[in-house]
């Protein structure tokens, strides 16, 4: 297995849409763990998950099979809500880290109702909730992100919480991006990042980043510690296979370096 190069951006591939494809068939098959062997033999720096209460992707089983596979310098992310319900098959997002020691946790503000994250925390109004979790989680020697949205006020904040990281929701850039002008949205996630990195943190990005707008992003908002993409490499991979879109990202990455 592969590993990120020292001094570029890591690629950590999420696995959720792997999973939902499998759980579509009550069975084990496409296989979460062969996805995750596959992605980090072709290099990936990492695998990230985000499990919900529902359980339509990720489950607590598919966690500990990724902390197995996923030893240094392999990275497991794992995304969730600290404030999601448990149930009878969904222990919690902080129980669930504890027990498996990732080593980055990004909290996500995502309702249960949502397909997918579509916002970052107000780190105003979720400062008082947030900053005993975050400190819980460095207290277990876990690396804490937070989500936030690419134009947020005073970032600044999330040092003051506790984290480690942000991790820009990337989504209005990619749709911007993909109409044809993002040029001020590429603005707002630099200037983001670089009040960020100001306050002592490192920026990670992710959701709706693809081949076409990777690049662009990461040559404007350098540097980007990880970025974490899902959704359009797992569509792509259908047509030209896991292993070779992988490459095709990391090419990606390493072009925007300068490589």
């Amino acid at each position: 297995m592969s590993a990120s190069v020292p001094g570029l951006t890591a690629l950590s591939v999420n696995l959720n849409k792997v999973a939902l494809l499998r759980n579509s068939r009550g069975a084990d098959l496409p296989s979460v763990e062969r996805a995750a062997q596959t992605a980090l033999a072709a290099g990936a720096g990492g695998i990230t998950l985000h499990p919900r209460p529902d359980l339509r992707h990720a489950r607590p089983d598919d966690i500990a099979s990724m902390r197995a596979l996923c030893v240094a310098p392999i990275e497991l992310n794992i995304e969730g809500n600290p404030f999601a319900p448990r149930n009878e098959r969904y222990p919690g997002l902080l129980p669930l880290v504890e027990q498996q020691r990732p080593d980055q946790v990004t909290l996500v503000p995502d309702a249960d109702t949502q397909l997918t994250s579509d916002h970052g925390f107000d780190l105003i109004a979720d400062a008082p909730r947030l900053r005993p979790l975050v400190m819980s989680l460095k207290a277990l020697g876990l690396r804490v992100s937070l989500f936030v949205d690419m134009d947020v006020a005073d970032v600044a904040r999330a040092a003051e919480i506790g984290a480690d990281r942000i991790e820009l929701y990337t989504g209005p850039y990619a749709h911007a991006h993909a109409a044809g002008d993002a040029t001020s949205a590429l603005d707002a996630c630099a200037r983001t990042a670089e009040a960020a990195r100001r306050a002592g943190l490192k920026v990670n990005a992710g959701h709706d980043l693809d081949l076409l707008n990777l690049g662009d992003l990461l040559r404007h908002c350098a540097p980007i510690s990880e970025v974490s993409i899902g959704h359009a490499l797992i569509g792509e991979a259908l047509y030209r296979g896991l292993d070779a879109t992988v490459r095709a990202y990391l090419d990606v990455i390493a072009r925007a370096h300068g490589r």
